[in-house]
């Protein structure tokens, strides 16, 4: 299996799609501007205590106060807010943990109003972005992931991954990290650790460290809260971080900048492999050209088809997901009722495991499958969403079909689901449901041309149209294209966009910045 990231910057949003043997498994997007990331880290003010909850609620910055629940405040919680005050106290004076006394930790069934006061300053990080009516989810147990390492403040132990499998190997990381980690600072070694070398893990482990103390050295200038102290490096390089492997060929962006971070990231975990980076300059989208802008508008909806015409069909309520698998008009086989519910059933867990890494569907998911009376058929069913579900990184489990044939799936849920409007709204009628003359259009379109380079005086640009119309204005061999090319200069492109409405268009100057030349007329 090979693996591919392609990246798609653009002035207000960031995409990232990962395919696996050219079929689309994720799909993530960032705002440029968004803030609230999983990992940041804020200098925060309690702002009310909830003793019914044994929670608090704490302001961060966002329109709703975020939760801090006391099972998440860590065991050394009282440590660190007494830190905490030390290093606010005294401004000029730089303070180390590793020298610092660990007081006792708090109590497992404790209450928040023992631990806790309204109006103090604590450090907290965001382990779940604001999702629906809710605000952010925190913790004040923080950490600062690596790729080899998590580095967690005021906290001793040293613990490896789970998915190491060899006795003397969890020995020998657990014995060096023992010996190199600062006091005061506790150690989860990952899984990619396994087999590194003593100077990878210290070097990671000293910039670990460093980020740590940049963070205390803006807790000491703060003069306003919230603060953000430390903030989770780009979802580009995080998603980079936990995903890369040998399995991936190649990585295609379409921006200089994003590039130039994405190579120096991937130089220095893995120098052999920076060539992988590539500068992507087409002339079409990225996402157009390397197939993904098709699957995107055929993967998301409420209705998604796979195999022999069978279909799923998902709703999203506040409470949960629910997934319902259809067989469709499938044409049957020479096998029996039961055989065929199998074969939709093992087509539907497929498409499903996919699914929910490319929406990032979390919370509780209930799926209808078609009713299996043999048992060893649910065996079947259950053990193949299993193998299906081993490639996704987020926590889940999975429990075996009911009496009703219903299948549970819990998966961790720490930003919304992804989701994509495949429905598309005329451009051109703005939901009044008539237009003008379609064979118009490409007179409107040389109108448009023709105020750029003449009234505006624009000499290079780009208009990216929708494929079907860049076929019509492309046919011929003297082509509409071309006599625009002539009677109003070559510094005219035309691209064919798949993201596009079938009557829209979108005009682009020089430096891909958008020219915006759309117009509403009421149609009578």
């Amino acid at each position: 299996m090979t693996s591919e990231l392609v990246i798609d910057v653009q002035p207000k949003e960031i995409s990232i799609a990962i395919t696996e043997d050219k079929c689309l498994v994720e799909l993530q997007g960032e705002g440029r501007s968004s803030s609230f990331s999983v990992g940041n880290i804020y200098l925060a003010r309690v702002k009310k205590l909830m003793p019914g909850l044994n929670a608090c609620f704490v302001d961060v910055g966002y329109e709703k106060d975020a939760f801090l629940h006391y099972l998440d405040l860590g065991p050394q919680v009282n440590s660190q807010t007494k830190f905490v005050k030390q290093v606010l106290s005294d401004r000029k004076k730089t303070f180390s943990i590793s020298k610092t006394s660990i007081l006792p930790d708090i109590e497992k069934d404790g209450s928040i109003s023992n631990t806790l006061k309204g109006g103090m300053e604590v450090l907290v990080q965001i382990v779940k972005e604001p999702i629906s009516t809710k605000g952010p989810r925190l913790t004040s147990e923080l950490s600062f992931a690596g790729r080899y390492l998590v580095l967690i403040p005021f906290n001793d132990k040293v613990s490896v991954s789970q998915k190491i499998k060899s006795g003397a190997e969890r020995a020998r990381l657990k014995q060096l990290l023992q010996s190199i980690k600062p006091k005061n600072f506790g150690v989860i070694v990952r899984t990619v650790a396994e087999g590194k070398r003593v100077a990878e893990l210290d070097s990671e482990l000293k910039l670990l460290v460093k980020h740590w103390e940049d963070a205390i050295a803006k807790v000491q200038k703060t003069q306003k809260f919230p603060t953000l102290i430390y903030e989770e490096t780009s979802r580009t390089v995080a998603l980079l971080r936990d995903l890369f492997n040998p399995s991936f060929e190649s990585i295609h962006i379409n921006d200089k900048a994003v590039f130039e971070e994405i190579k120096d990231y991937v130089s220095l975990i893995a120098p052999d492999r920076k060539d992988i980076v590539k500068l992507y300059k087409g002339p079409l989208p990225i996402f157009d050209n390397f197939a993904i802008t098709k699957q995107i508008k055929s993967s998301f909806g409420k209705t998604v088809s796979y195999k022999s015409g069978a279909y799923l069909i998902i709703e999203h309520t506040e409470a949960l997901h629910v997934v319902d698998v259809n067989s469709g008009n499938r044409a049957k086989g020479t096998n029996s009722q039961e055989g065929n519910a199998l074969e939709v059933n093992l087509g539907a867990a497929d498409e499903l495991a996919r699914q929910l890494r490319l929406r990032d569907m979390g919370g509780i998911i209930v799926v209808d499958f078609i009713d299996m009376t043999d048992a060893a058929n649910r065996q079947k069913l259950y053990e193949r969403m299993c193998l299906n579900m081993q490639n996704d990184r987020a926590r889940h489990n999975i429990l075996p079909l009911s009496k009703f044939g219903l299948m549970q799936i819990t998966r961790q849920r720490v930003r919304p689901a992804t989701d994509v409007i495949t429905t598309e709204n005329c451009p051109t009628c703005h939901g009044t449901g008539k237009i003008k003359s379609s064979i118009l259009f490409t007179d409107t379109l040389e109108s448009k041309i023709d105020y750029l380079v003449n009234s505006l005086k624009v000499k290079n640009f780009s208009l990216n149209i929708h494929p079907y119309i860049y076929a019509y204005v492309n046919q011929g061999l003297v082509s509409l294209k071309r006599k625009w090319q002539i009677k109003y200069g070559f510094g005219i492109k035309i691209i064919p966009n798949q993201k596009l409405a079938f009557l829209e268009y979108l005009f682009y100057d020089s430096q891909g910045e958008e020219i915006d030349m759309k117009e509403e007329i009421e149609i009578k």
